[in-house]
């Protein structure tokens, strides 16, 4: 009872930091419109083909007025490497990114998805993960993304937004927020809590990305969908208060133990992620961004998969 009771106030009280003086990391359409001019605020509009969310073309028709544009998908903000998708770039490739759109290390980044489906809130969950990595705090998302701009009915510009000179921006590397494929191997046993954030028939084993070459979870884990958080509302999608009390308390997960998120690629991780650290209070997350593309390279490596007709779990290759 006391573990729950401490998720609930920590999330209340994050959103209210809103009306106080503090950057929080989620805000909503009301918080960016009321702060639109303030100094050293950027609006970065991350929008992407993930649930029809958009590109550069449909930025240019409609967009928030001030916002400057990079595809989540297209522009770096992750790289493949030795057959692994989704992986964190090095650090100076993501300053070269950063400093290119004109963010400096003294600028508000406001990370704004399409706000078109739970999948694309992934986007910005991880590209604000990605400036928490870098050592970068003064961060938040646009609950509702562009979206839910769109239906509160505020004003909307159009065309090609006036792009900022490049600037320096210098990161320094969080590696308490990256867990590694060595860590995660450690964390089956340990008391480190492993949490699978792709939906449940994924975590059955029942379904299977093209990214992980056999289906099932790591062993061990504790299945926390992504898609559960997050709801649509006059046609925008939004991070749902209660639906993420009752998911986090009902996952029974110790806010106090270092959890590692984790799903095929670091994308719907990042939602988990970002809701168990930034939102209810975690004292420490990470996210394992090799996830199950990496996992699965392995065959020796375990996999768990759900026996059909039972809830018990059996591994598959141990």
């Amino acid at each position: 009872m006391s573990r729950l009771l401490v998720i609930v106030l920590v999330f209340a009280s994050s959103l209210a930091m809103a009306k106080g003086g503090e950057t929080p990391p989620l805000v909503d359409a009301d918080w960016l419109n009321t702060n639109l001019d303030r100094d050293n605020l950027v609006i970065l509009d991350v929008r992407s083909s993930i649930d029809n969310g958009g590109d550069r073309s449909r930025f240019q028709d409609a967009h928030i007025p001030g916002a400057i544009y990079s595809s989540y998908t297209g522009d770096g903000w992750r790289e493949s490497r030795d057959g692994v998708a989704g992986l964190l770039p090095p650090v100076a490739s993501l300053e070269r990114l950063i400093g290119g759109l004109g963010i400096g290390n003294d600028d508000t980044v406001v990370v704004v998805p399409a706000g078109t489906g739970a999948t694309d809130f992934g986007s910005a969950a991880r590209v604000y993960w990605t400036f928490r990595v870098l050592g970068h705090d003064d961060v938040t998302v646009l609950n509702g993304g562009f979206a839910g701009w769109k239906a509160e009915g505020l004003e909307i510009a159009s065309g090609e937004a006036a792009r900022p000179a490049a600037t320096g921006f210098e990161g320094t590397l969080q590696q308490n927020l990256i867990a590694s494929l060595e860590e995660v191997e450690e964390a089956r046993g340990t008391q480190a809590q492993l949490v699978d954030a792709r939906p449940s028939d994924y975590f059955r084993g029942e379904n299977q990305s093209p990214a992980a070459r056999a289906p099932g979870t790591i062993p061990d884990s504790r299945s926390l969908p992504h898609v559960g958080f997050l709801g649509e509302r006059n046609q925008a999608w939004y991070l749902n208060e209660e639906s993420i009390t009752a998911q986090v308390n009902a996952a029974e997960l110790d806010p106090g133990t270092r959890t590692i998120a984790f799903c095929n690629t670091g994308h719907w991780a990042a939602t988990d992620w970002f809701v168990l650290s930034e939102l209810a209070g975690f004292e420490e997350v990470a996210l394992y961004d090799g996830s199950m593309a990496e996992w699965s390279q392995d065959s020796d490596r375990p996999l768990q998969v759900a026996k059909k007709g039972l809830s018990k779990l059996l591994d598959l290759f141990n």
